[in-house]
């Protein structure tokens, strides 16, 4: 079962891509509907880092007592200061993994 499941999973994922990926075919979206996409990649990335951030266990945790949300804030700072990547990420990262 588990592994009908899987394929059945990768089978949907693949066409979901191949659909809107395949320039062959003739699916063209609208410029709203193109617009509105743009949001989806910060939108799934604020799901998956919010509660890391935010919650410890069953707590919610805003403040200078979670690393965590340190090194988001410093993060945030680094992107608006430096607007680079690559400099963000490690000095977000080694700010989390030796510092605090």
């Amino acid at each position: 079962m588990s592994w009908a499941l899987l394929f059945g999973m990768a089978a949907i994922i693949f066409i979901s891509r191949y659909v809107f990926l395949e320039p062959r075919l003739p699916l063209v979206l609208s410029p709203n509907i193109q617009r509105l996409l743009t949001y989806s990649a910060p939108a799934v990335l604020s799901a998956i880092a919010a509660p890391l951030v935010f919650i410890d266990g069953e707590q919610l945790h805003i403040g200078l007592q979670s690393r965590y949300f340190i090194g988001a804030v410093v993060a945030c700072l680094l992107i608006v200061l430096t607007r680079n990547t690559l400099v963000t990420v490690l000095g977000s990262m080694g700010l989390f993994f030796f510092v605090l």
